[in-house]
């Protein structure tokens, strides 16, 4: 596990995050204009679907690509239903603020997935490419979940009817241009993708450092101006990933994965979105408090994530895996 996070915290990746969280801590004024981020989080988001596509045109779809699927559905019905309880309880907070802050924490974060697939592949742990469909698989059932805890189909209280809401979710721009670039690489395959590779391949962990760069400055923005957060959602928005990340990571060993991809869904399941989501619950749940669980989910959850909580998993996933491996 020593060895685990040493890997994770000498990582380029994690450390030009580190250095966007002190340069605007320090109150730096670097910046990186909003058309450049914009611009590098397409081309993270399509290098990593049309790379996954490319994967699985490889493997083929087999029983373990189905359980996968399968798992990840799963997890993002029951993981709001947890989260709901404890920032309910323990969190204090009402009705609506939980199911909109639970549905955060049962959906995905794509950057986390990103970073968690270079630091995994660095470790010689690559996830299955069908992990890319599986955190797209993911996002719906988190948002469909999180509305029926805050106040139900149907009730009052939403701009939006659940056809509507399901649209929006479907047509996301992460999530078409994921799911689009996956079928591109399963459709052109190995061979037929040579001809891009250079460019999806040799520019990603250059753009990827900086692209964690911009993230780390907004995230520690973001902490320094919400005035929302007490000591007790502080703590859960902690507490969240590390039990949802250790119960999908050893979902992921039940269902069969191996220790790359058994960490990937782990991780996916640790991660809380802060980009469709905070999207779905405006236009849904306009009276929940964005400070809330953008804070939790942005400024928290996803630092906490990619700074000790991607390591912690991997060294999970890798013990599980091998103590499974031992057994008769």
């Amino acid at each position: 596990m020593f060895d685990t996070a040493i890997q994770t915290f000498s990582s380029p990746v994690v450390l030009f995050f580190v250095l966007g969280l002190l340069a605007a801590f320090a109150r730096s004024d670097l910046s990186i204009p909003e058309p450049i981020a914009k611009a590098m989080s397409l081309y993270l988001m399509a290098a990593i679907g049309i790379k996954g596509g490319v994967a699985v045109s490889k493997s083929g779809i087999d029983l373990t690509v189905i359980s996968a699927l399968g798992a990840g559905i799963a997890a993002g019905f029951i993981l709001p239903l947890f989260a709901y309880a404890v920032l309910k309880g323990f969190g204090r907070l009402d009705r609506i603020n939980s199911g909109a802050v639970a549905a955060h924490y049962g959906s995905i974060s794509v950057v986390t997935f990103v970073t968690a697939v270079e630091i995994l592949t660095g470790q010689a742990r690559e996830p299955g490419g069908y992990m890319v469909a599986v955190m797209a698989a993911m996002e719906a059932p988190a948002i469909l979940a999180g509305l029926l805890l805050a106040r139900g189909l149907g009730s009052a209280g939403g701009t939006q009817t659940t056809g509507e809401m399901l649209h929006e979710v479907f047509t996301n721009s992460s999530i078409v241009l994921l799911l689009g670039a996956f079928v591109i690489g399963m459709i052109a395959g190995e061979s037929r993708f040579a001809a891009v590779s250079p460019f999806f391949e040799t520019g990603f962990k250059g753009v990827l450092c900086l692209f964690l760069l911009d993230m780390g400055l907004i995230a520690a923005r973001r902490m320094m101006e919400s005035r929302s957060i007490t000591w007790r959602l502080f703590v859960i928005a902690i507490f969240l990933p590390i039990v949802n990340g250790m119960a999908g990571t050893v979902l992921g060993v039940v269902v069969g994965l191996d220790a790359g991809s058994s960490a990937a869904l782990g991780v996916l399941c640790a991660s809380a979105s802060y980009i469709a989501v905070p999207a779905a619950m405006r236009l849904a749940l306009p009276e929940a408090d964005p400070g809330i669980y953008l804070t939790m989910s942005l400024s928290i959850t996803f630092p906490f994530n990619v700074l000790i909580n991607i390591g912690l998993i991997s060294a999970f996933s890798a013990y599980l895996t091998g103590h499974a491996g031992a057994m008769p």
